[in-house]
């Protein structure tokens, strides 16, 4: 089978995706080289929206825009009325809390269509069916106008191949200048677009996040009745303050979740963001001696009695573990820091969180923080007629109006009323906006991400604070914005092994020197062919 590749050709090539999925025919597909999956394309021009001032400003090096208010009168998104006027949009995602109410339910997503022009028909998955979900979608050929496309590493369908065969190559309408005609797109900063990039044109919208990544949360009203410093230089000193912070009568630790611990201090070693490039060759941080000091570092921890006794064997509690005071550093997302205390402040008397970067490991080897990923996922849309393609992208248009506009009141606090009050000029959700604003608007595109938190303001210069330390110190992934083939398809396999192996030697279950034997496994059966992709497309990009 010759390119260019049809339904027929790419559903042959996802043979074995999706479980029990009877794909069937052109047995001789073989997918693209690295180098032509991995073409490069013009991107977006950057136009940064500066129609809210803030003392608090977006900067170029990823900090996001910190604000302590919405403005009092918010300027209108789209003050010539809808944009996106015409038929339904059918958009598959998924979503991580619970279900919202259905449109004719909720005040919210009626007042979303109306202010579009037209009715986004979200079709939601819960977070961990999605991948065979989407799978199952592309097998079954009855597409929706718009799927939300998780990274290739946690969804082996979303191929090069298939954007090729099924979806719309963009370039036409974003690359360059063209994009000023989706002025609230453009603002979506620069490094959120290079994911969206395959076969040398533009297949994707992004779904934007800080490239701060998040911090080690740590609950500093805690270490205020210790009289500590919650600030450590060194590993050394932070082993100590994990035992000074530890009260088992209390029943309080310093750390809960085993791999986060790990990825804390793989940072600071100031190991790779799970691969490094230099020169142009790939190393994975899994095959690095950083790798096994710091699973040695956590059993260290758990032999010093510092980690919650059930971390190894309960997953899923971390965040209720900090939130009530069992443990009281926690590394998570930028997004958590909010969370807590929407989810534990009503409940944690006098809950003050506070952040911590990750030490150095001694005076010669410097920490870093690994940078987040510039996007949770991205959205791909349906091969269709121009006219049709415009209004999709007039319609994510006004899904991606950008702080301190009606558009963004609207998409993330709903409808004055039912969904929110106000205090000052700051929206309060209400126990039905709570519910009603899960409508995962977030997972179809969004604005860049914005440091706003109203029922507290105060906790916005902190944030702000950290990402302006933060970026400092990032460690990139230059894979991130790369496809491998093998990597797709082999590192759910792989590291679900490799994994659990990691959490035995930390844990002491199992010896390190078991490390060594299965990263050879892996590298004959996976890694280096991975490597070799990735040096393919990293050569590609860059040429």
């Amino acid at each position: 089978m010759q390119p260019p590749l049809n339904r027929r050709g790419f559903l042959a090539s996802a043979a074995g995706v999706g479980a029990g999925l009877a794909l069937t025919g052109c047995g001789d597909f073989k997918p693209r080289p690295a180098a032509l999956a991995n073409a490069n394309a013009k991107l977006p021009t950057y136009i940064q929206y500066k129609g809210v001032a803030t003392s608090m400003p977006a900067t170029q090096d990823g900090v996001s825009a910190g604000h302590r208010h919405f403005p009092s009168d918010p300027p209108k998104a789209f003050p010539d009325g809808p944009p996106a006027k015409g038929p339904d949009i059918d958009i598959m995602n998924l979503i991580f809390n619970p279900v919202p109410p259905p449109v004719e339910k909720n005040v919210m997503w009626q007042a979303l269509n109306k202010y579009i022009g037209c009715d986004i028909n979200f079709a939601i998955t819960p977070v961990n069916d999605y991948p065979q979900k989407f799978a199952v979608t592309l097998a079954g050929g009855d597409l929706p106008d718009a799927m939300l496309m998780l990274p290739p590493d946690q969804n082996s369908a979303a191929t090069p191949d298939m954007l090729h065969a099924l979806f719309e190559d963009l370039t036409p309408h974003l690359s360059g200048d063209n994009i000023r005609d989706y002025p609230f797109l453009a603002n979506i900063p620069t490094d959120s677009w290079r994911p969206c990039v395959r076969n040398g044109g533009i297949y994707a919208l992004p779904m934007p996040r800080p490239v701060s990544g998040g911090p080690l949360y740590t609950r500093l009203d805690l270490f205020k009745k210790k009289d500590l410093d919650p600030n450590p230089k060194t590993w050394r000193e932070f082993v100590q303050l994990c035992k000074d912070i530890t009260d088992p009568k209390a029943h309080q630790y310093a750390l809960g979740d085993p791999v986060t611990t790990w990825n804390l201090v793989m940072q600071m070693l100031g190991a790779p963001n799970w691969w490094r490039e230099e020169g142009g060759r790939f190393t994975h941080h899994f095959e690095m001696e950083e790798c096994k000091q710091a699973m040695d570092a956590v059993n260290q921890l758990k032999k010093a009695g510092v980690m919650h006794p059930d971390a190894f064997a309960v997953k899923g509690k971390f965040k209720e573990w900090f939130g009530n005071g069992q443990i009281v550093m926690h590394p998570d997302a930028p997004v958590a820091w909010n969370d807590f205390y929407t989810l534990y402040g009503p409940v944690s008397k006098g809950m003050d969180i506070g952040y911590m970067l990750p030490p150095d490991w001694d005076e010669s080897t410097r920490g870093g923080q690994w940078q987040g990923r510039a996007n949770y996922a991205t959205l791909i849309i349906k091969k269709a007629p121009k006219a049709r393609i415009k209004q999709i992208l007039r319609a994510m248009n006004a899904l991606a109006a950008p702080f301190g506009t009606d558009g963004y009141l609207l998409r993330k606090y709903g409808v004055q009323g039912p969904d929110h009050t106000l205090k000052g000029p700051d929206p309060i959700p209400t126990p039905q906006g709570t519910s009603e604003t899960y409508l995962p608007t977030i997972f179809a595109t969004d604005s860049p991400f914005t440091l706003y938190y109203p029922q507290k303001p105060e906790i916005v210069p902190d944030q702000y604070a950290f990402q302006k330390e933060a970026v400092k110190k990032l460690i990139p992934n230059p894979a991130e914005a790369l496809y491998s083939a093998t990597d797709a398809k082999m590192t759910k396999l792989f590291f679900a092994t490799l994994d659990s192996l990691r959490m035995g030697i930390m844990q002491g279950r199992n010896s390190p020197g078991e490390w060594d034997g299965a990263i050879k496994n892996w590298r004959q059966k996976a890694g280096d062919k991975m490597r070799a992709e990735y040096e393919q497309a990293w050569e590609a990009r860059s040429s």
